[in-house]
């Protein structure tokens, strides 16, 4: 048993190596898996506690208004002015079929600001508003969030 490598007169192998592109596409979907969670992240608010909540998973498909501690309104986690809030929702639910909002409130935020972002929601013809709170762990329960 012999293994012919290029001919035996010395031409070219004309075989691929695929082993360094296994290589390369396997580190980039190494670093994909790990980049991915951290773009997802959102706004960091903590918010406020209550005991009737609902699990109900942030998707990409959802819109969501956080308003954080120093009245600063965040559309779908990008920085909005709030004069502009308005017209970036009008124009974001004109593509979207569930014409739901949620607002991310932070615990300090006044509920002025809470308010005004209500205020802009309805002034662009949104109805279907949600509030997004953490569960309150009653005594007894485990945290498993």
């Amino acid at each position: 048993m012999s293994m012919d490598v290029g001919g035996a007169k010395g031409g070219l192998k004309a075989d691929i190596n695929v082993t360094p592109l296994v290589d390369v596409m396997l580190v980039l979907l190494i670093i994909m898996m790990l980049i991915a969670p951290m773009l997802q992240k959102g706004v960091d608010v903590r918010l406020p506690l209550a005991s009737n909540t609902t699990d109900k998973p942030e998707t990409q498909e959802q819109t969501v208004v956080a308003v954080d501690a120093n009245k600063v309104f965040y559309l779908n986690s990008i920085r909005v002015r709030e004069d502009d809030l308005t017209n970036q929702i009008v124009s974001i639910m004109e593509t979207r079929k569930e014409k739901v909002v949620l607002i991310k409130g932070d615990q300090d935020t006044p509920y002025s600001a809470i308010m005004v972002a209500m205020d802009r929601l309805r002034a662009a013809n949104i109805e279907n508003i949600g509030l997004i709170t953490e569960r309150k762990i009653r005594p007894g329960e485990s945290g498993g969030r």
